[in-house]
């Protein structure tokens, strides 16, 4: 039996919060190894806005339903579903478009989320603290004590840097535009903040003493990119996940040959792809237990009920917020 419910719809390309519609659509009952789920929580990441102004790798279908991630509970399961039950919380998969009231997925593609947990938290661990601990940990074997570099340090996957990188021993230098933000980011973890310049190598050599800092992560490019380049050690990585200046990276062929500087990229939505799921679910259960015991945090500046669509993606797409903008389900307004 199809259940009525209602769900962000654009039918177009174009500015958000003119073209996301609040519309009428189907939830089906679940096949044998299906759940329905009922949204929770689900943030506004610049990636959904990119989705929707038609400027992201990926392009839904049209009519598409926005949303990369998000957390829901478990309403109905198939027959021949074991893995999960009636109310349990579950992270809501990619390619579900989650900025709807309830939904049909695959009961393979949701993943329990343990007590402890609070639900605007959950809702935001499959995409930026998910990036910056692959960052962290797949491209160069961090020993204790050592240094991180990053720009874009007070964006939301720089915040999870920050607090993982303290979790795990490493320390981070970290690069922002507004020196307002420099006692706010070492309030929440940070080792060293600097302002971004040109004289930003030499302020890290003096900032580490000269340490031999061997990972860089870039969500800037252009120049800035470039600074954190030349401040790394001759074998050093940097790995570039964003282009917020929209400015090409700048690679020196000195910085290649004589430094062997190894320029990478990452994109969460592949590494899911080709990730097993073993290592998914090791990855979360890391992500589950930080957050539970407090050590992984985002802030959180207000939470829209789906309908007030056209004003939540207005207040998402506004510069210096002091937090994550998300979309709450009833359920989870009625719980508050």
């Amino acid at each position: 039996m199809n259940l009525k419910v209602r769900a962000i719809v654009f039918h177009t390309h174009g500015v958000p919060e003119e073209v996301a519609r609040w519309e009428e659509t189907d939830a089906p009952a679940p096949t044998a190894d299906e759940v329905r789920v009922r949204l929770l929580a689900a943030p506004i990441n610049p990636a959904d806005l990119n989705v929707i102004e038609g400027k992201y790798p990926i392009r839904p279908a049209l009519p598409g339903v926005p949303g990369v991630e998000g957390l829901g509970v478990v309403e109905n399961v198939g027959l021949a579903v074991k893995s999960v039950r009636s109310g349990d919380r579950v992270l809501l998969p990619h390619g579900y478009g989650t900025w709807r009231e309830a939904g049909v997925v695959k009961a393979g593609s949701v993943w329990p989320v343990p007590e402890g947990i609070a639900t605007e938290q959950a809702a935001m661990l499959r995409i930026n603290p998910a990036t910056a601990l692959r960052m962290l940990r797949d491209f160069v074997a961090l020993q204790a004590g050592e240094w991180v570099l990053q720009n874009a340090a007070n964006s939301a996957v720089g915040r999870a840097v920050i607090q993982i990188a303290r979790a795990s021993g490493w320390r981070t230098v970290n690069v922002v535009r507004r020196p307002e933000l420099v006692e706010e980011l070492k309030a929440a973890g940070a080792d060293v903040v600097l302002v971004e310049g040109d004289d930003l190598p030499a302020q890290i050599t003096a900032a580490t003493g000269g340490a031999a800092v061997r990972l860089a992560l870039n969500a800037v490019g252009g120049d800035s990119a470039l600074r954190l380049a030349k401040a790394l050690a001759p074998g050093g990585t940097i790995v570039t996940y964003g282009a917020m200046s929209r400015q090409p990276l700048r690679i020196p062929n000195g910085l290649l040959i004589f430094q062997d500087i190894r320029w990478r990229g990452f994109w969460i939505s592949q590494w899911y792809r080709e990730a097993a799921a073993a290592s998914i679910g090791a990855m979360f259960a890391e992500l589950f237990d930080l957050a539970r015991r407090g050590l992984l945090h985002a802030p959180v500046e207000r939470i829209y009920p789906l309908a007030e669509v056209a004003a939540a993606l207005a207040h998402a797409a506004q510069a210096r917020r002091s937090g994550k903008i998300l979309f709450g389900g009833e359920t989870w307004f009625s719980a508050q």
